[in-house]
């Protein structure tokens, strides 16, 4: 289902005026149609596949490397508690078995499944599963690094703090070799 505009421009009118605000005021007049484009923009992988970008793999056999990581993914979702942004970096590794995929693919993932009313953990465990079932990789490991609008905007104002997630799986759920990837993303950090 494609982002209902005019609904959109309906409730942030009515949130307006909900606030004490005149939606017909200049400067908000046209406020509700953009936020209703910036939505559009926003929940857009609502309608996407995540596993779109995988499908194009390159099978290379057995010399596929040892691992292959890419760090520093820029990304953006918004909180599905108070539809407020997070921010944040990405660093995904896999263990290539007997493909690989070109590396523009993987942020193309992480957007698409970020473009979504999110909450971080989940979106970590969802980049793995669609890395897992795309790639079928030896192992997987997937590090979300993210500042919150609702921690830093509201409530406590923790401006300076930030939320890390991670999800593995096969052969990178070993804390060993977790560890030695995590080394190398902080050392390019």
């Amino acid at each position: 289902m494609a982002v209902d505009k005019a609904r959109i421009e309906a409730a942030v009118a009515e949130i307006l005026a909900a606030i004490g605000e005149d939606p017909a005021r200049p400067g908000l007049e046209t406020t509700p149609q953009r936020v209703a484009e910036a939505y559009a923009e926003i929940f857009a992988g609502l309608e996407q596949d995540p596993l779109a970008p995988l499908r194009d793999t390159i099978p290379v056999g057995p010399d596929t490397g040892e691992l292959v990581l890419l760090r520093n993914i820029s990304f953006r979702s918004t909180c599905e508690h108070h539809l407020l942004p997070f921010i944040g970096t990405a660093h995904l590794a896999y263990l290539p078995s007997d493909r690989v995929v070109g590396l523009g693919r993987l942020p193309a993932v992480v957007e698409t499944l970020a473009a979504r009313p999110q909450v971080q953990e989940r979106l970590t465990e969802e980049i793995a599963e669609a890395l897992q079932a795309g790639l079928r990789p030896r192992g997987i490991l997937v590090v979300l690094d993210a500042v919150h609008g609702c921690v830093s905007a509201r409530g406590q104002r923790q401006v300076g703090s930030s939320t890390v997630t991670m999800a593995s799986r096969g052969e990178l759920t070993d804390p060993a070799a977790r560890a030695e990837i995590i080394a190398l993303i902080g050392a390019g950090g």
